[in-house]
């Protein structure tokens, strides 16, 4: 039985995932999906976010050693989530069957307003400033993630996480931190590697998926329409991405 390892990104928590647990399970089967959350973010909201990927990355196997699950396994992960896949498949790569990035950026491939378009850098500003309540900001990060945010009810649902769990100013600095400094390595890491992109990202400009996918020539599927939250906009999409690669990858 495969076990699927789900990481999220900047800010964002297990919790984000929404129903996509239950969508991945129809398209994979008897497969072990753990959803577990970057320190800084959501049930770890209360430790140090790490200013290093690495450092996250580390993190997430001491959370699977924990939780008695052992390698190898597949890492799907989006935004800087997927930046801690790239970091522990470099250097861990008999601890990962295969790879799928959605909607990451990764120096040295891409710069930096390709990483993070410009016309967001007031706004994600914005959100970290005094008095910006959470219903305030979860509608700024679902106008900028999402091809469809007019969702009050998404809205309303992300408000009570951050209510619940608050990341700290600070925490997301330093995520912000580790995301801009971290350099991905130049040759592709071993494992089996598909990298998942959206059209119509207004957070990452989509061509950084495609000048990694070209530079490490790996698999590279877009999505017509969907926003930088490719699992939210269309999860049965992904899914069915996820199972047809899987079930061409050779048989260890």
């Amino acid at each position: 039985m495969s076990t699927w390892v789900l990481l999220r990104g900047l800010t964002r928590d297990s919790r984000h995932w929404g129903d996509f647990r239950d969508i991945l399970r129809q398209h994979l089967g008897d497969a072990e999906i753990c959803l577990i959350d970057l320190p800084g973010n959501g049930r770890l909201n209360d430790r140090e976010s790490p200013s290093q990927v690495l450092a996250m990355a580390e993190d997430c196997r001491a959370q699977l050693r924990e939780r008695g699950l052992a390698p190898p396994y597949f890492l799907l992960a989006m935004s800087l989530g997927a930046m801690v896949a790239v970091a522990w498949a470099d250097r861990y790569p008999a601890e990962v069957a295969g790879c799928v990035l959605i909607n990451t950026s990764l120096r040295p491939f891409s710069p930096f307003y390709h990483r993070l378009r410009p016309r967001n850098y007031l706004p994600l500003l914005a959100m970290l400033l005094p008095g910006n309540d959470a219903a305030r900001r979860e509608k700024t990060i679902l106008r900028l993630t999402s091809s469809q945010p007019d969702r009050p009810e998404k809205q309303a649902e992300w408000a009570a996480y951050a209510r619940d769990n608050p990341v700290s100013a600070g925490n997301a600095l330093r995520q912000l931190l580790a995301a801009a400094v971290y350099r991905a390595p130049r040759r592709q890491p071993q494992p089996p590697l598909l990298i998942l992109a959206s059209a119509g990202d207004r957070l990452v400009d989509p061509q950084c998926s495609r000048r990694l996918a070209g530079h490490w020539q790996a698999a590279c599927v877009e999505h017509p329409t969907a926003g930088h939250d490719l699992p939210l906009d269309d999860g049965a999409w992904v899914a069915g991405q996820l199972a047809l690669w899987s079930r061409q990858l050779p048989t260890p």
